[in-house]
């Protein structure tokens, strides 16, 4: 060993040349001796860098000469650059880091990398130690930022790269930008760097500047920096402004991105500037003429206008005339039909419609168009088609608790009241009698054009069977009826179809809770008033065995004094006139004055001197005091039947006003939401006057 380090030494270092001469005449121990303290004179240790000599590549390595008593090898990749280019040729000069003085082969071991990392850490303490700063590349993205390439591996946080938060980091790998170094720890080989604070300074030197320029209405340039749902924040130089969605554009826009993109420059106008907080409101469509400005020259009330439909909420669309100037069309301004609940039924978006100028708000910058208006209205002709009177035919199309709406032809609705679908069938909903989609005919009762109102009668197809009731029924006449309704003050049964009567709780012979009352049952009852104006026929019950033969059911004629009572015929003063033998004599007085005269011509027969005056006296006589008594008799009846009346038509007048009241009410709720505004208002009118069923 030790004769290959000196014939090492004697080919490599010229300081031994002169003592080769010698170095046969000394022994072993001498030459070992000279030789440390030779080579000790030299500044070559371990762990430091030195400098070194190419003298050859051998296949992927390449041997380093640094004047030591052997040479060192470095891999090739230490000198290939990052497109895997070779940095190195023989007799390059190099500096190399030595590691150790001697390998497991004998020869020096040596790095490359490792010296380039040491002349970074210590051009990095320089800078720390003089607060400047170092130039890095971004190189990958870590935990918690980005790793910099500055000579040596650094930490870069993400709140240090930039003066907002960057929501994308990878798209910075591969920059190239200067850093300031704000933690540094060779020992553990810790850096961490800020982009951020060198941001700061140059923002700041940037700001005094911008500031001074910062003046409502002064246009400025700026570069877009950041973009939000509700805006875009532009960097005026040092001072960012709010550019707000609603000052991009005199028209409708979505998103700030469908007019800026990050680094866009653009010139703004600054619309408001708060110096203590330095807030900058700014403006881009401020640049620009307000079209509102001579709307109304440009579309004149009245004018036919197209445009494209921009927006589509419920209540109707959006159609944009020009830039910046949108017109609403209401959707009850959108066809004459009044059924359509949603403007997508008509129109879609992105279409072109036409449309009528129907009104201009110059303060609150809207204008008011209307597309039925380009259609005739179908109500300017309505009563010449439809007179009052006439008969037509539809569907139902629609049903609420006070009636009914038939369809008559598109755009018009004719609306049953629940009044007018019978003339005395009870009916609690139109539902029990009518579904969507039944064809029914009516008939033209009123049409309102102004307030765009049709009013239809189903129960109007037939007569009215209360305007025969006065030559059915007249008093003390006995029926068989059935119970068809039961209230708290009497029950309420059915001479024909379509006419009651009510039985009042104290015409009642028997308890009104019992089985004899329920529904369907069949009662005898005795007519004790009628009133054909106010539809009404006061019953009393009769049980079997009151029932007088004289007064059985008639299908006569009945008079005036059958119908009405005495108070009435008084009222009309002709009450104390009207012979009593004719008016209300009943059955028995005929059959005794009929006795009397055949007695009166047998007596005549067998005496003609004279005993003929006497029995005709006497025979009137009788038939005088029985119609007399029955007269009486007949004056004390109407007097009764007029409290019965009385009581009936008290109670009938609380039920009537009661549904009515309830019919009223709902109808209002109702026709908010079936019906619309206008078919409310119609309910209202007409439950009104709807008329007493009792």
């Amino acid at each position: 060993m030790l004769k290959n380090i000196r014939m090492s030494t004697q080919t490599t270092n010229p300081l031994l040349e002169g003592t080769t001469a010698t170095a046969a005449a000394m022994d072993g121990a001498e030459f070992e001796r000279l030789f440390e303290e030779i080579i000790s004179d030299k500044p070559i240790r371990e762990g430091s860098v030195v400098n070194g000599t190419v003298i050859r590549i051998v296949a992927d390595k390449a041997v380093i000469d640094i004047a030591y008593k052997s040479e060192g090898t470095i891999p090739l990749r230490e000198f290939k650059d990052g497109e895997g280019n070779l940095t190195i040729d023989v007799g390059a000069e190099v500096e190399v880091y030595l590691e150790s003085l001697e390998g497991q082969d004998g020869m020096l071991v040596l790095s490359k990398e490792k010296a380039d990392l040491m002349k970074a850490w210590d051009k990095i303490q320089e800078a720390v130690e003089n607060d400047e700063v170092v130039e890095g590349t971004i190189v990958s993205r870590v935990k918690g930022g980005l790793s910099v390439d500055i000579g040596v591996r650094a930490f870069l946080p993400g709140s240090q790269v930039d003066l907002r938060p960057v929501k994308n980091l990878e798209r910075l790998i591969g920059a190239t930008a200067t850093f300031k170094i704000i933690k540094f720890n060779k020992k553990r080989g810790n850096i961490v760097l800020s982009r951020r604070a060198l941001l700061e300074i140059e923002r700041s030197a940037r700001r005094d500047e911008t500031i001074q320029k910062l003046k409502v209405g002064a246009i400025i340039d700026g570069t877009v920096k950041n973009i939000t749902d509700y805006g875009a924040f532009i960097d005026l130089g040092g001072i960012d402004g709010l550019l707000h969605i609603t000052d991009m554009s005199w028209g409708r826009i979505s998103h700030p991105s469908e007019m800026f993109s990050v680094g866009d420059e653009v010139q703004v106008r600054i619309l408001k500037f708060d110096a203590d907080t330095q807030r900058v409101s700014l403006g881009y469509k401020q640049l620009k003429e307000d079209p509102w400005n001579f709307i109304g020259e440009r579309y004149p009330i009245g004018c036919v206008v197209r445009g494209k439909v921009v927006s589509m909420p419920d209540y109707g669309i959006f159609v944009e005339l020009e830039e910046g100037i949108e017109g609403l069309v209401h959707i009850s301004e959108m066809t004459w039909n009044k059924r359509v609940k949603h403007p997508s039924k008509l129109v879609d978006l992105e279409t072109e419609v036409e449309a009528v100028v129907l009104d201009i708000d110059l303060e609150q910058k809207r204008i008011s168009l209307g597309m039925k208006q380009l259609e005739d209205n179908p109500w300017d002709v309505v009563e010449q088609k439809f007179p009052i009177g006439s008969v037509v035919t539809g569907q139902v199309r629609n049903i609420t608790d006070f009636g009914i709406f038939v369809g008559i032809e598109d755009g018009i609705d004719g609306l049953v009241h629940i009044s007018d679908l019978s003339w005395s069938q009870r009916i609690n909903h139109p539902s029990e009698r009518y579904e969507k989609g039944d064809d029914v005919e009516a008939k033209v009762l009123k049409i309102d054009k102004e307030n765009e109102r049709f009013s239809l009668g189903i129960k109007q197809m037939t007569d009215d069977p209360w305007e025969s009731v006065a030559g059915k029924y007249f008093l003390s006449q006995v029926l068989e009826c059935k119970v068809v309704h039961a209230t708290e003050f009497g029950v309420f049964v059915e001479l024909e179809e379509g006419i009651e009567g009510l039985v009042h709780l104290s015409e009642l012979a028997g308890d009104l809770l019992s089985d004899r009352y329920e529904v369907g049952a069949a009662l005898k009852v005795e007519v004790i008033s009628v009133d054909p104006h106010e539809q009404k026929i006061g019953l009393g019950e009769v049980s079997d065995g009151d029932v007088p033969t004289s007064t059985e059911q008639s299908t006569g004629t009945a008079t005036l004094a059958d119908t009405m009572g005495a108070d009435m015929l008084d009222a009309l003063g002709v009450g104390g006139e009207e012979p009593e033998a004719e008016s209300s004599e009943p059955v028995e007085e005929s059959d005794a004055a009929e006795a009397a005269d055949s007695e009166a011509a047998e007596v005549s027969d067998e005496d003609s001197d004279g005993t003929e005056a006497s029995a005709e006296d006497d025979a009137d006589a009788d038939a005088s005091e029985e119609a007399e008594e029955t007269a009486d008799s007949s004056n004390d009846e109407p007097e009764a039947a007029d409290d019965a009346d009385d009581d009936e038509g008290d109670a009938a007048d609380d039920e009537s006003d009661e549904s009515a009241e309830d019919s009223a009410g709902e109808s209002d709720d109702e026709s908010d939401d079936e019906s619309d505004d206008e078919s409310g208002d119609e309910s209202d009118d007409e439950s009104g006057d709807e008329p007493n069923d009792s």
